[in-house]
C-alpha cells in the first residue's frame, strides 16, 4: 500500500543556509537589538529600490509601519482615512490607533484592489488620507488613486504587505509618487525575516517624527547611544512613542532573504504559470495578471471556485493534504468593524460576492514541481469529484 504524502502546508518561508550563517554572525557579535545589521538592511533596500534619497525605516512588523506612516502625517481625532473591506484587520486597526474614522470602500471586480470610483464616492472635508492595498502581489490602479489624492489635497499611503516585488506602470511598488508604503517581512512573504517590515518614507521630516516615535519617542535610537562618543544616557524623549524597532537577529534573515528575492520571486510566477495552464478549463475564476510591462510578485493564488461551494473545496483539499486559506475574510464580516462602523454585505457586493468563492492556493519558492503537481491534481479531483454545485456559481 504507497504511503500517504506528508501534509503540503500552505505557506513556508524559503530559509538557507545564508540566513543561518547571518544569524549565527548576528549572535556571536553581540548586538542583538536594533543596530549595525539593521542600519544595513535599511541601506540595501534602499538600493534595492533605487533611489536612495527615499527615507527607510525597518520595523518590527507591517501594522508598525502603518502605524508609524499615519502617525507622521499628522492622522488624529475627526479625519478619516480611506482604506477597503478587502483586507487584513492591520490596514484598518492602525487607523483606529490614532483616533481616526476608517472608511471602507469595495473593490473591483477584475484587479480584487481597492475601487479609485468607490474611493471618490466617500471623500469628504474629513477625509485627510488613503490606504491603498496591493492585493496578492498585484498592484492597484495607482496612477487613477494618486491623481485622485491630489485633486483633494489627500495623503497616500500604500499598504504593499503583498507587492514585493511588484510594479506599476513600470515603476516598482516603493518608489511611486506616495507619501509612504509599507512592505511586510511576515513568515509567510515573499521575503521575510520572522516578523518585521519596511516603512518607505518620502519626506526628510515624516522620517524624522517616524525615526524617533519607532524607539518610545527617543531622539537618538539605541545604536547611535551606545556607539557614539557622547554618553549614552544623554538623550531627550520628544513625545510618547511606540516600540516599534526591528532587531538586528531578524534583520540578518532579511540581509539574506533580499539578495535572493528575484529569485524567489521568479519561482513563484513559474508556479503561477503552471497553475494557470493546468486549470484553465475547471471551474475557476483564475487570478488576475499583471498589466503589461508590470512585475506580480505572487504573494498568493487566489481563485474564485465557481463549481461548488467554496468551504467544501477547501475541506477537500484539505483532506487531500493541501494547506489552504481564505483571502480574505472582508472587514464587514468581522463583528468589531461591522458594528462600529454600521457596515452591510449590501454595501460591499464586489468583496462579498469573491469573498464567498475565494480560495487561496499554495504558492512559495519552496515549493518542488512535484508538490505544485499534488496541488493541481487534488484541485482536479475535487472539482471533478461530483459535488454539489455552489449556491453562488
Amino acid at each position: 500500500m504507497p504511503a500517504t504524502p506528508p501534509f503540503l502546508p500552505f505557506a513556508l518561508p524559503d530559509i538557507g543556509e545564508q540566513e543561518e550563517r547571518e544569524v549565527l554572525e548576528t549572535l556571536r557579535s553581540g548586538w542583538l537589538t536594533t543596530g549595525p545589521k539593521v542600519r544595513r538592511l535599511e541601506e540595501e533596500f534602499a538600493r534595492f529600490l533605487g533611489q536612495p534619497q527615499l527615507q527607510l525605516l525597518a520595523v518590527n512588523s507591517a501594522t508598525s509601519g502603518l502605524h508609524l506612516a499615519l502617525d507622521a502625517l499628522g492622522v488624529g481625532p475627526g479625519d478619516e482615512v480611506i482604506t477597503t473591506t478587502h483586507t487584513f484587520t492591520a490596514t484598518a486597526e492602525v487607523i483606529r490607533y490614532l483616533g481616526a474614522q476608517p472608511v471602507l470602500v469595495d473593490i473591483e471586480p477584475d484587479s480584487l484592489c481597492i475601487d479609485p470610483e468607490r474611493v471618490a464616492e466617500r471623500i469628504t472635508a474629513r477625509t485627510r488620507a488613503l490606504i491603498v492595498v496591493h492585493f496578492a502581489g498585484r498592484s492597484a490602479d495607482m496612477t487613477a488613486l494618486l491623481a485622485l489624492a491630489r485633486r483633494h489635497g489627500l495623503y497616500v499611503i500604500e499598504d504593499a504587505a503583498h507587492a514585493l516585488p511588484a510594479s506599476h506602470a513600470g515603476q516598482r511598488i516603493g518608489t511611486l509618487d506616495s507619501d509612504a508604503t509599507v512592505f511586510s517581512f511576515y513568515a509567510n512573504k515573499t521575503m521575510t525575516t520572522g516578523e518585521g517590515g519596511m516603512l518607505v518614507l518620502r519626506d526628510p521630516a515624516h522620517a524624522r517624527r517616524a525615526r524617533a516615535m519607532r524607539l518610545h519617542g527617543i531622539d537618538r535610537d539605541a545604536f547611535a547611544r551606545f556607539t557614539s562618543q557622547v554618553p549614552a544616557w544623554r538623550y531627550d524623549v520628544i513625545a510618547p512613542g511606540f516600540k516599534y524597532n526591528l532587531t538586528d537577529i531578524a534583520a540578518a534573515i532579511g540581509l539574506a532573504q533580499l539578495p535572493r528575492l528575484h529569485a524567489m520571486q521568479q519561482r513563484r510566477a513559474q508556479i503561477a504559470a503552471q497553475y494557470r495552464q493546468a486549470l484553465a478549463d475547471l471551474p475557476l475564476r483564475l487570478p488576475p495578471l499583471p498589466l503589461p510591462g508590470d512585475m506580480h510578485a505572487w504573494h498568493l493564488f487566489v481563485v474564485q471556485v465557481q463549481g461548488m461551494e467554496r468551504d467544501a473545496f477547501v475541506q477537500a483539499m484539505f483532506e487531500r493534504g493541501i494547506g489552504m486559506s481564505v483571502h480574505y475574510v472582508p472587514l464587514h464580516q468581522m463583528s468589531y468593524w461591522r458594528e462600529s462602523c454600521s457596515l452591510q454585505a449590501a454595501d460591499f457586493p464586489v468583496s462579498q460576492a469573491v469573498y464567498e468563492r475565494t480560495a487561496s492556493l499554495p504558492i512559495y519558492s519552496r515549493m518542488d514541481d512535484g508538490q505544485v503537481q499534488r496541488v493541481m491534481d487534488a484541485v482536479r479531483q475535487v472539482l471533478q469529484s461530483g459535488a454539489q454545485p455552489s449556491a453562488v456559481a
